[in-house]
């Protein structure tokens, strides 16, 4: 039959049953074996021969046949999968009735009539697994599912038929041990099968259907997230009796997967990947698998039951399904993973997953010749389970040189989408592998290697350490990333705040956005508007000081940098806690909400006499080269913004440039920051960056500042150790400059 027939007459069997109004029985095989017998369509032809108006259409209008549909594409798939799909033509039908409920199933899903309709109770087809007092009856969704993972390891339909298996003719699919059948090398199997294009893409068609399955709680109202899922429940749980050689199969697939091949420019345009395809379905099902770890039997109850008469099924099936999840007992793919525990396996993961988070970045002389993945995001997600629910991978990982390849794909993502309202999800999970990591010494002591691999990111250009990569990527974030971003403040401050004992020797660039978030996080609107924004200082003064205390012989242009911003301590230690100085800077914050930049143009110490300058007046500086002696530098007053400071600490007048400058003011940060006027312009330039994100931090409707509440925290800040240092150092650099 050609293809251009089998469209006409699948399209003819749509509209009959959409045109018909009498409900057709099941027993009709006639009439339904039409939309999968004989039937050879893609995916997209079936899309597009069903159109979603008519699905509705059916489902509202002949409910019953809908229902009839649904229940005798599943018997095929079940009969089938107990048959071993010992022809061509059992194996098309698997595919249409496959392509056909991918078609279908969202339709159901999305009205809440319908959403117990796979979880009723029908009479079972093709072999039981389990016998009980309910042995001839189970929900539809279980028969669905079960035929899917017995399809997913079918000889010579998804997997490689073994010599043995075919010597006596088709065998029992139930008596094939799967394990024998892993799809990849890697992960507790080491036989690598043949790869094979047309397994691949029957795979990825079930895989497709088991996602679509997946989906039913995307449907669900947020009043009912809380419901475990009892499509992933029974997949993940021990009625699946494949799920051991299915998670090994999806886990070594993915870990195995390479894009670039044997390195042939453009080989991706002139070949289909269908392995590809394959590895981003498996990885997607993997995570949504391992996202349910445990079932709460006291939350059992589901909302499965449904009001609608549109088939002879029992909809009600309420104590049936409670009970079968009350017995499913844990993930197995939890279990699993959190069992592995050979360093060969460890070794294998982590290189493959560093090798493939690291592919979007791989620069080649011709644009665009070398294939670039598109699951990052869940390779993240991936990883994060990895570190989350197994602690010896997460040991190894920190103990292995391969930990700074996972950083820095993680820090070019986070750069790359923190301005991205769509990306927010990847970016709150990198930080939280990053925190998570941040927590063991090995982590913070790595941080130290030389950064000399160059990946194309928009930051400042430095010369330094992975560590410098962190602070300036995590300063990005903070200063231009999207407001939704504004929770991981603190989870990228006490990352910092977590390797900060080990850094031995940040660079001037790096040190500098410290700074920078410090004048921004100290300045007094800013910690009035909110009762948790004084948090943010307590983290970067408590990353001073254990850089100070620990190691400060390397850390000399922080220590310079600190000697430089002195006044933002003395202007801490001095904060007005009085009622009308509070008042009085957040009705300056309040007042300049209506420029873009008014905020950081604001002069950061409303309880002072100081007023500001004009857009274009900044501090004089000294004109010339760069001087690479300390003694040719103006006096230490005038590299502090001429910020005057009294004998016993006062900040008496502090001054603050506008926020104006030039994009080429902005890249002098790359330069020696030495130069007073480079660090004015830096500082300047950065508050235009951070107005975006912290411009918009509101406080509770109901919560108002009081003396009483900025003296609880004022009195703990930790300034004890800066201002020893400043203390010593100050004269000292002063009595330089003079000689």
């Amino acid at each position: 039959m050609g293809n251009s027939d089998s469209k006409l007459h699948f399209r003819k069997a749509v509209i009959q049953l959409t045109t018909k109004t009498q409900p057709v029985e099941a027993s009709e095989d006639v009439f339904w074996d039409q939309f999968w017998t004989d039937v050879n369509l893609t995916a997209q032809d079936i899309f597009t021969l069903v159109p979603a108006a008519e699905i509705r259409a059916v489902r509202e209008e002949s409910p019953s046949n809908l229902a009839t549909l649904c229940y005798k594409a599943v018997e095929r798939l079940v009969l089938n999968a107990d048959s071993g799909c010992v022809c061509e033509r059992d194996r098309q039908a698997v595919l249409s009735c496959t392509r056909l409920l991918t078609r279908i199933l969202p339709y159901i899903f999305e009205d809440p009539d319908w959403r117990g309709f796979f979880w009723s109770t029908v009479p079972k087809v093709g072999k039981s697994l389990d016998e009980g007092d309910d042995g001839s009856m189970r929900p539809l969704a279980e028969s669905l599912l079960t035929a899917i993972s017995d399809l997913l390891f079918c000889p010579d339909f998804t997997v490689e038929s073994h010599s043995r298996t075919s010597a006596d003719g088709p065998c029992d699919i139930q008596s094939i041990d799967s394990c024998e059948f892993i799809w990849e090398a890697g992960v507790g199997f080491a036989h690598t099968p043949p790869l094979n294009h047309t397994h691949d893409s029957n795979r990825a068609e079930l895989l497709k259907l088991l996602l679509t399955c997946f989906s039913e709680e995307m449907y669900q109202s947020p009043s009912d997230t809380h419901i475990p899922n009892p499509w992933v429940s029974f997949f993940s749980s021990g009625e699946n009796r494949h799920a051991l050689p299915l998670f090994t199969s999806l886990l070594n697939v993915v870990c195995a997967y390479d894009p670039v091949g044997y390195g042939i420019p453009y080989n991706h345009l002139m070949f289909s990947d269908q392995r590809g395809v394959l590895a981003e379905l498996a990885l997607q099902t993997l995570i949504v698998s391992l996202e349910q770890e445990l079932v709460d039997h006291s939350k059992t109850s589901t909302n499965l039951s449904t009001n609608t008469d549109t088939c002879s099924a029992d909809y009600n099936k309420n104590t049936a399904a409670e009970g079968r999840q009350a017995t499913r007992g844990e993930n197995l793919f939890v279990n699993y993973l959190s069992r592995i525990h050979r360093e060969e396996d460890f070794h294998f993961i982590l290189r493959e997953i560093g090798r493939l988070l690291n592919n979007p970045l791989l620069q080649t002389y011709l644009p665009h010749s070398c294939k670039k993945i598109t699951f990052h995001q869940e390779l993240l997600v991936l990883l994060w389970k990895l570190c989350d629910l197994n602690k010896k991978f997460l040991f190894y990982v920190l103990k292995s040189s391969d930990v700074l390849d996972i950083l820095v794909p993680i820090l070019f993502y986070l750069s790359d989408c923190c301005a991205n309202q769509s990306c927010v999800g990847l970016v709150h999970i990198g930080v939280f592998i990053l925190l998570l990591l941040s927590g063991e010494r090995n982590f913070g002591v790595r941080l130290n290697k030389p950064y000399s691999v160059r990946v194309p990111m928009d930051i400042s250009v430095f010369a330094g350490t992975h560590a410098d990569l962190l602070i300036v990527v995590f300063h990005k974030i903070i200063t231009s990333g999207h407001q939704r971003l504004q929770p991981l403040y603190d989870c990228m401050l006490t990352i910092i705040v977590n390797v900060s004992p080990y850094l031995k020797s940040l660079s001037m660039v790096a040190a500098n956005k410290l700074l920078h978030l410090l004048e921004v996080f100290s300045s007094p609107w800013f910690l009035f508007c909110s009762p948790v924004n004084h948090h943010l200082v307590f983290f970067l003064l408590e990353v001073f000081n254990n850089i100070i205390q620990y190691q400060f012989d390397g850390n000399f242009n922080l220590v310079y940098g600190i000697i430089r911003k002195r006044n933002l301590f003395h202007q801490l230690a001095n904060l007005p806690t009085d009622v009308n100085s509070i008042q009085k800077a957040l009705q300056k914050k309040r007042s300049s909400n209506s420029t873009h930049n008014a905020v950081f143009m604001e002069t950061n110490n409303p309880y002072t006499t100081a007023c500001s300058e004009g857009p274009y007046k900044t501090t004089p500086v000294q004109t010339g080269t760069l001087n690479a002696s300390l003694k040719a530098m103006p006096r230490i007053d005038k590299l502090t913004e001429t910020s005057q400071v009294s004998e016993d600490g006062a900040t008496l007048l502090l001054q603050q440039s506008d926020s104006t400058h030039s994009q080429s003011d902005h890249s002098s940060e790359t330069q020696d920051t030495r130069e007073s006027s480079s660090g004015e312009d830096d500082q300047t330039s950065e508050k235009e960056d951070c107005d975006g994100s912290l411009k918009n931090v509101s406080s509770s409707s109901d919560w108002a500042p009081t003396p009483d509440w900025v003296l609880s925290w004022k009195s703990k800040l930790p300034l004890q150790t800066i201002m020893r240092l400043l203390q010593v150092l100050v004269p000292q650099v002063e009595k330089i400059c003079i000689d």
